[in-house]
């Protein structure tokens, strides 16, 4: 893992960026355009094990020019690391043993939240704003590293 203050060292002018919310049941996937404005939601794929993950993320990166992964880091609401945080880090560096692009860790907090409440701005009914939510927080983090670089 790399410091988020890096990632325009690791980035070229048209590479893309993948968002990833990590939950332990599913995992939203986002994408960002070449010119790195606007971060889309992409795909929920359900987590089943490690590898299987690493597989679709090959997939995605090869077949999407993507340079750098950002993974939402769920920090306590004071800042500090629990038990999620910790998990997300287990995993992400098993990850980078297997993914050979940068990979960054974002302060996610209340991205499910704010994905919800964007999309409650929309006039869309609850069980429609519930569905790909993992996707819709992945894009919402993606976006945050976004307006970071562009700023």
């Amino acid at each position: 893992m790399m410091d988020i203050n890096d990632i325009k060292n690791h980035i070229n002018n048209k590479s893309r960026l993948l968002g990833v919310d990590m939950g332990s049941k599913r995992v939203g996937l986002s994408i960002s355009d070449e010119n790195r404005k606007i971060a889309t939601p992409l795909k929920t794929i359900n987590y089943e094990n490690i590898q299987i993950l690493i597989n679709e993320l090959e997939k995605i990166i090869n077949e999407n020019n993507v340079h750098a992964i950002i993974f939402g880091n769920p920090k306590n609401m004071d800042g500090s690391e629990g038990n999620s945080s910790q998990s997300i880090k287990d995993k992400v560096k098993l990850i980078t043993e297997k993914i050979k692009i940068p990979v960054f860790l974002w302060d996610e907090r209340l991205s499910t939240v704010g994905a919800f409440n964007l999309t409650s701005q929309l006039d869309i009914n609850v069980t429609k704003r519930v569905k790909n939510i993992d996707e819709k927080a992945a894009a919402f983090i993606l976006q945050g590293v976004l307006d970071f670089l562009n700023n």
